[in-house]
């Protein structure tokens, strides 16, 4: 079914090489002719999803439950020439399947070995300046050093950053961010002002801020395995290539400015989906509650407001809780009752409405309502009105003093 001249070549060789298995396959093949026809006969005959991504450059995708396999026209006049196009040596390596031969004419390999990444070429890095992100990103990701003079052409083209889809830069930061140890990698960016642009406030001392959070993120590692595996899970499924967890969330919110204000038109200029920009916020505007916190237990009232304006993302607040200082003998309490889904503080339901109240006490829609309405969740808050009965009774009372 696939062609003799057909490829591997990019990221799923690298990954081979280095023994890192996915659960979901990403494979990446060119072909010095009939990329598109060679994908479309594969996805016909396997009942697979078709799709063109490129007519002009001829690459198109086959899609399967647990793969997406990418077919591409040969760039160049020759295999060599194609992989000399490419962005980092280590990524510069082809394998032809039938004949299991490995293809790597600029010591990719060797680059592997040595845990380095290494630009193809200065000019391969100017022409996708996004490759600028993607050499930290994936520095990250496997763990490896950058090469020295492709820190410098780094540094040296930095500016061109910006002239990229901010999608695709986006993208890249919250690939990075998702790796544990992005704090590793956040300096150098830094330093080579690579960020500034889209995130002003970002410095050496918000990096600072993300290594506390990864340093909370094994300390709940060790205390807490489940709870902490839920910080890289999200509040509804997420498709594949996206990078959206609560540990990333809450790495973002150390990276944008504090003024929720600020913070809100950076996550919006960076096309942030509504609900990433709603968790970050509702992460900066709680920081009260976590100087509460570091000195001591909250009291039921505090610990209602505060799950009451959390909600879901709860794990990112406990997260930067943590990074900040609070003791984990005070957190403790708190994860207990979110994990605890009858918990009545932790997932505290309303107990009446305004209709209810309009029905019960006989009195029009206005401002009285929400003034009785307010009252009764203080109580409910302190724990003294549990029902809606007693709810009732609680309004009634407010309302005749």
């Amino acid at each position: 079914m696939l062609p003799e001249q057909a490829y591997l070549v990019g990221g799923s060789v690298r990954d081979r090489l280095l023994n890192r298995q996915a659960t979901y396959l990403d494979l990446d093949f060119v072909l010095p002719t009939n990329a598109v026809e060679t994908a479309s006969a594969i996805a016909h005959s396997t009942h697979a999803g078709f799709v063109l991504l490129d007519q002009a450059r001829q690459i198109a995708r086959v899609v399967f439950a647990q793969a997406t396999v990418d077919f591409a026209q040969q760039q160049g006049d020759s295999l060599d020439a194609d992989l000399r196009r490419r962005d980092f040596t280590i990524n510069a390596i082809a394998y032809q399947p039938h004949r299991q031969k490995l293809i790597d004419p600029l010591g990719g390999k060797a680059d592997i070995a040595s845990e380095t990444i290494r630009m193809v070429s200065y000019q391969n890095l100017a022409a996708d300046p996004l490759r600028l992100m993607r050499a930290y990103r994936q520095a990250a990701q496997l763990g490896f050093d950058l090469a020295a003079d492709t820190q410098t052409a780094i540094r040296a083209l930095a500016p061109q950053l910006r002239q990229v889809s901010i999608e695709r830069v986006r993208s890249e930061l919250d690939g990075l961010l998702s790796v544990p140890s992005a704090s590793q990698q956040l300096r150098p960016i830094f330093e080579s002002q690579l960020l500034q642009f889209c995130l002003p406030c970002f410095d050496a001392e918000r990096i600072t801020q993300v290594a506390a959070v990864e340093r909370a993120i094994v300390q709940l590692q060790k205390a807490l395995p489940d709870y902490a595996e839920s910080l890289y899970l999200w509040h509804k499924p997420v498709s594949a290539g996206f990078y959206r967890s609560w540990a990333k969330a809450a790495k973002l919110s150390r990276l944008v400015c504090t003024d929720p204000n600020m913070a809100e038109a950076e996550l919006t200029a960076l096309k942030y989906s509504r609900s990433e920009i709603q968790i970050v916020l509702t992460l900066l505007k709680l920081q009260p509650e976590i100087e509460a916190l570091r000195s001591g237990p909250l009291s039921r009232s505090q610990q209602f407001f505060l799950f009451k304006h959390a909600a879901e993302s709860f794990p990112a607040f406990s997260l930067l809780a943590l990074a900040q200082g609070v003791q984990f003998a005070t957190l403790q309490p708190l994860i207990a009752r979110f994990l605890d889904p009858e918990d009545e503080v932790a997932h505290a339901q309303s107990l009446i409405t305004g209709t209810i109240l309009i029905k019960q006490l006989g009195i029009p829609p206005g401002p009285e309502i929400g003034r009785l309405l307010k009252a009764v969740e203080l109580a409910q808050a302190a724990g003294q009105v549990q029902e809606t009965e007693a709810a009732i009774a609680w309004a009634k009372q407010i309302q005749n003093n």
